[in-house]
């Protein structure tokens, strides 16, 4: 059975039932010493399920999970989809601002959140908001502080002992239209937005991406650094369910044990932003590490260059697959096949996943044919009910015949694979001229002293825009700003070239690994104010 037909029609509970009870042995969740069978994951979660009822969280309560990789963020949203709640995942290294206005905007009743993570103290910080958030009602942390003194807040492993055996009535879901997620955007371009996703949503796209790459019960998947994104959440968890693979949670990325552990538990599929394959490679101790057990592999999240794919290709990750990913259609939108000819692996995102359909549109929103540059729009199964709460903004993303607007520039080709050219928001336009910034990140990125590089945008008087490519060097490389503009010169038109190039040990990334453009420009910016007399 295709893994898209396993989960048809499915709420994600009842999709974690039908497999806890065809492999209720095999092992899903592996975090350090620790192992949790499919078994025991659907157990935990009717336990927790049950605590929940009996203080009072029903269908459509919201629950924010504010939790790094654990197993508990995995137990705790099937226990929230048995009750036909709503969860909220939220990233641990949010500030109190963020978190403050999202459980607002979400009206979380319930946050389930580390007790102490990356030297914050959340339960000092939620213990806070019990008073100041009116929809927030209860706080449940992931620890060892002995909470007896609070009737507002439990312990996580309290209340799964409280609830095991107990029993309560199963929501009734309808897996097309009732909600299973709520996940705020980085808000890079403006305020975070609430992306609603429904059961159909995060299960169809999951199912379908990892068809792609031909999961199955014998794989070990490893990569998923951020269970709070959508591909995390998505194909990373509910993707290996829907394929009764295991997966290898850790609990902060960090290079060298990343490989340790994909040596140590034969981990077969290795997902990743490009920044994990990145410092993987970079890894001066990589050599020692044996990774013949790595079949495939999926990138996602932000651009990245031919070279680099086959670099990972050939020194990491054999078969590596490239994904075009939107929180806003549940992940995955379209994606390269190991059966596709290899240029359009290297130099396109693949085609859309069956069932999801993508056009090109002009900027006054004419359909533009094949070959045509264009905002990219998207249409099917996996693209978002709205943002949570904002049907103006909501409005604004959808044409009128129901496609996604993307925000995102590119090409259709005449065999349907989709070629990206950047984001229509970056667009830097000097002189007159449009440069779009992943032309010319491409032709930097070739460049064997390059190890990562990021080009914006900058204000100036008589051009209206400067270009401007920050890059971080390969470790111990030397190399100049006057050499990387002499590499683009020849292979990019001359107002394309950079006007300026700024070197950086690392770049200001958002939670799931992408560039903060609007951090980075006014980085440079700052920097260059300084250097004027």
């Amino acid at each position: 059975m295709a893994l898209e037909e396993r989960v048809r029609g499915r709420s994600v509970a009842a999709a974690l039932e039908a497999r806890a009870k065809e492999d209720p042995e095999r092992v899903f969740l592996i975090f350090g010493d620790r192992r949790f069978t499919y078994g025991q994951v659907e157990a935990r979660a009717a336990a927790l399920a049950a605590a929940l009822h009996e203080l009072g969280i029903e269908r459509g309560d919201r629950i924010a999970l504010d939790l790094p990789n654990w197993p508990e963020f995995v137990i705790s949203m099937f226990a929230a989809a048995k009750l036909g709640a709503v969860i909220v995942p939220l990233n641990p290294h949010f500030t109190v601002p963020e978190l403050q206005y999202m459980l607002r905007h979400s009206e979380a009743a319930v946050v389930i959140s580390a007790e102490n993570f990356a030297g914050t103290d959340y339960l000092q910080l939620f213990e806070g908001f019990l008073t100041s958030l009116p929809d927030l009602q209860y706080l449940v942390t992931v620890g060892e502080e002995d909470l007896w003194y609070d009737d507002r807040i439990y312990q996580f492993e309290d209340l799964l002992s409280s609830g095991e055996g107990r029993a309560f009535p199963q929501a009734e879901i309808d897996p097309d239209e009732d909600l299973f997620a709520i996940l705020y955007t980085s808000g890079t371009m403006g305020k975070p937005k609430g992306v609603a996703l429904t059961h159909t949503n995060l299960l169809w796209t999951a199912a379908r991406t990892v068809e792609s790459i031909a999961l199955a019960p014998d794989d070990v998947v490893f990569g998923v650094t951020t269970v709070f994104h959508v591909f995390g959440l998505g194909p990373g968890i509910l993707g290996t369910m829907a394929a009764g693979a295991s997966l290898v949670l850790q609990e902060r990325f960090q290079p060298a044990e990343a490989l340790a552990l994909i040596e140590k538990h034969r981990v077969t599929v290795h997902y990743g932003v490009p920044t994990v394959f990145i410092t993987e490679l970079r890894e001066p101790l990589r050599s020692k590490y044996d990774l013949s057990s790595l079949r495939t592999g999926i990138v996602a999240g932000a651009p990245i260059s031919d070279d680099l794919v086959r670099r990972i290709r050939e020194e990491l990750c054999p078969n590596l697959q490239v994904a075009y990913s939107l929180t806003e259609t549940s992940s995955t939108a379209a994606m390269t096949c190991a059966t596709d000819p290899v240029d359009k692996q290297l130099f396109t995102v693949g085609r859309p996943l069956e069932g999801m359909e993508i056009r090109v549109l002009d900027l006054d929103g004419t359909v533009l044919p094949v070959e045509s540059l264009g905002e990219l729009t998207v249409r099917g199964p996996g693209v978002m009910k709205g943002y949570y709460r904002q049907p103006g903004e909501t409005a604004q993303v959808f044409d009128q015949d129901g496609f996604f607007l993307t925000g995102d520039l590119g090409i259709v080709d005449e065999e349907g694979f989709v070629h990206i050219v950047g984001r229509r928001k970056e667009l830097i336009i000097r002189g007159g001229f449009n440069v779009y910034p992943r032309e010319v990140e491409d032709r930097i990125h070739a460049h064997p002293a390059v190890l990562d590089v990021a080009v914006v945008g900058l204000p100036h008087e008589v051009l209206g825009e400067l270009v401007c490519a920050c890059v971080v060097p390969v470790e111990g490389a030397i190399i100049t700003g006057e050499e990387i503009k002499e590499w683009c010169r020849g292979a990019l038109a001359e107002y394309k070239l950079p006007d300026l190039v700024r070197f950086f040990d690392v770049f200001p990334l958002t939670g799931s690994g992408k560039v903060r453009r609007v951090e980075l420009a006014r980085m440079v910016s700052a920097d260059e104010s300084s250097r004027r007399p």
